[in-house]
């Protein structure tokens, strides 16, 4: 792939214009995807089916796209960029938190039913849906209840009470039931404790003092929540990605599954059809218990972050053997747990350095990655700008969330990035308008390994079976089984050329079906023998 041809001073340049003129060109490339569409002579018909099952794409609104010249992203710039997203065979977004908020991040709210009018007004999100809706692409919002921003009016209200009490006088929830919305308390019960300022009373906030802990077991919090799911779910929303389980309750996973299971019936009940899928930042045993909640998705941090098994096996490290076998032990863990669950792996996300951070830029172990990614069942989770190569630093949050790089000229609806984020991190890889055009590359590979999803069911639905007889050190080959329909799966992780033969093995009748090559590369079968170029995945059937 074509590297990115611009001088450091150049760069340099083009950030000083964006942080200082904010002017953006008079020029609407908003909507513009790529004039000669990139085609391949083994493409199938897409069989896309219309369930929970998706490939979702996370956009952070602040830093995607700005359609008014704010330097700040907006709703009216997502809807400018759905073509892209629907090109990119994407037909699931989750957004983060969209809702009013001091911060930029949004995950401190303080009107559970608006929206921040930084992103628009509740027009441009009805808007959104339904062009979303349009195009066959479902609308995942995140739903942050573990805490509120501490400038929510239940939270100061409660506050402004407590302040109030008379010496040794006790709350009565009668007199303000804001009280019991949050976990108030004489006594500093643990290190996310804060003070209540003018008083001795204290309040948990598991992340920090302005975002004070909601009391999930709260029957007035619990209606609060029940009336904001039902307004969210009439304004045609599909899903909730739900932020931070872990510190719902203090009690553990059975108390935190409680919730989630609970929320989730509610929610079911407006819409039988409706996902959610959980955050759940914890090691792979204890992902497996949140399945108990009879929930669809919890993120699988196991497959990602820089140290997880897709980097692993898509590096090299791990072999193909080995990342089939894990395939098959998720399964396993997950169905006994909750036999409907819907796997919800990732790279990264906007918590963790992104993909060329943990590639170090390494062209071929991103792509490897996301083939591998790809391969596997449920619901894929891609991070905007992963698709094209973006970097990131991993010192803080604000630099995960930079502007998505649409082109390398100056504003055209690129936003400023958030307060105190590092506009001199530069990509190794070019903009969005020329990857377009490159046959070969990182975005063309998402697109094509998304494709290879559109096209067959079977991946992220099917029953997995390892071919023990086809897998070494160096390939590996799995089937996977839906409705009565088998494709079988052949990866080459590693630099080098491999070949397999086929003649003897299940299915030596199979053909090839559409394949993942780095360059383009052409993977053949002939006299029942596979040639696997390096780093290369080809389905058969």
């Amino acid at each position: 792939m074509k590297k990115k041809i611009m001088s450091l001073l150049l760069v340099t340049a083009m950030f000083a214009t964006m942080l200082t003129g904010c002017e953006q060109k008079k020029q609407d490339e908003g909507s513009q995807v790529v004039e000669n569409v990139i085609e391949y002579d083994y493409y199938q018909d897409l069989n896309i089916i219309d369930d929970n099952y998706r490939n979702f794409y996370e956009i952070f609104v602040y830093s995607f796209y700005d359609s008014d010249g704010d330097c700040v992203g907006d709703l009216q710039g997502v809807i400018k960029k759905l073509d892209y997203v629907e090109y990119m065979g994407f037909n699931g977004i989750w957004f983060m938190p969209i809702m009013p908020s001091p911060t930029y991040h949004k995950y401190d709210v303080t009107d559970y039913c608006a929206i921040d009018e930084a992103y628009g007004t509740m027009e441009d999100f009805e808007q959104l849906v339904a062009e979303c809706h349009e195009r066959g692409i479902n609308v995942v919002i995140d739903f942050v209840i573990n805490h509120s921003s501490s400038k929510h009016p239940w939270f100061t209200q409660a506050c402004d009470y407590l302040r109030d009490l008379e010496d040794g006088q006790e709350p009565n929830v009668a007199e303000c039931p804001y009280v019991d919305y949050y976990h108030f308390s004489k006594e500093k019960e643990a290190s996310t404790f804060y003070q209540v300022s003018g008083t001795e009373w204290y309040y948990e906030g598991a992340f920090e003092s302005g975002m004070p802990d909601l009391n999930l077991q709260s029957d007035a919090v619990r209606k609060e929540i029940q009336e904001i799911a039902k307004f969210w779910i009439d304004k045609g929303v599909d899903g909730f990605r739900m932020d931070a389980v872990r510190y719902y309750d203090r009690a553990g996973v059975q108390a935190n599954n409680e919730v989630l299971n609970w929320i989730y019936s509610e929610c079911t009940k407006l819409n039988p059809d409706f996902y959610m899928v959980s955050e759940a930042w914890e090691p792979l045993g204890t992902i497996t218990q949140y399945y108990g909640s009879k929930t669809p998705s919890m993120f699988n941090f196991d497959a990602g972050q820089a140290t997880g098994m897709l980097f692993k096996a898509g590096k090299g490290y791990m072999p193909v053997g080995d990342y089939i076998d894990q395939l098959i032990a998720y399964d396993k863990r997950f169905s006994e747990q909750n036999p409907d669950y819907i796997d919800a792996p990732f790279l990264t996300n906007h918590d963790m350095g992104r993909v060329a951070e943990a590639c170090v830029n390494n062209e071929k172990n991103m792509k490897m990655s996301a083939g591998l990614m790809m391969m596997m069942n449920g619901n894929p989770f891609v991070y905007y700008g992963e698709e094209i190569g973006m970097n990131s630093t991993s010192d803080k949050d604000e630099n995960k969330r930079l502007p998505m790089y649409w082109s390398d000229i100056v504003r055209a609806g690129t936003t400023d990035g958030p307060p105190k984020c590092n506009l001199g991190i530069t990509s190794s890889f070019e903009a969005v308008d020329e990857q377009l055009k490159d046959g070969h590359s990182i975005l063309n590979y998402y697109r094509h390994a998304i494709r290879l999803r559109n096209e067959n069911p079977e991946i992220a639905r099917g029953e997995i079976k390892k071919i023990d007889a086809l897998c070494t050190d160096t390939y590996g080959v799995m089937t996977k089984t839906y409705e009565g329909s088998t494709i079988a799966i052949a990866i080459n992780n590693k630099d080098e050329e491999v070949q397999i033969n086929l003649s003897e093995s299940e299915i030596a009748e199979m053909g090839i079906r559409g394949y993942l090559t780095l360059q383009g590369e052409e993977i053949t079968l002939k006299d029942g023998v596979l040639t696997l170029p390096a780093k290369s995945i080809c389905i058969l059937k």
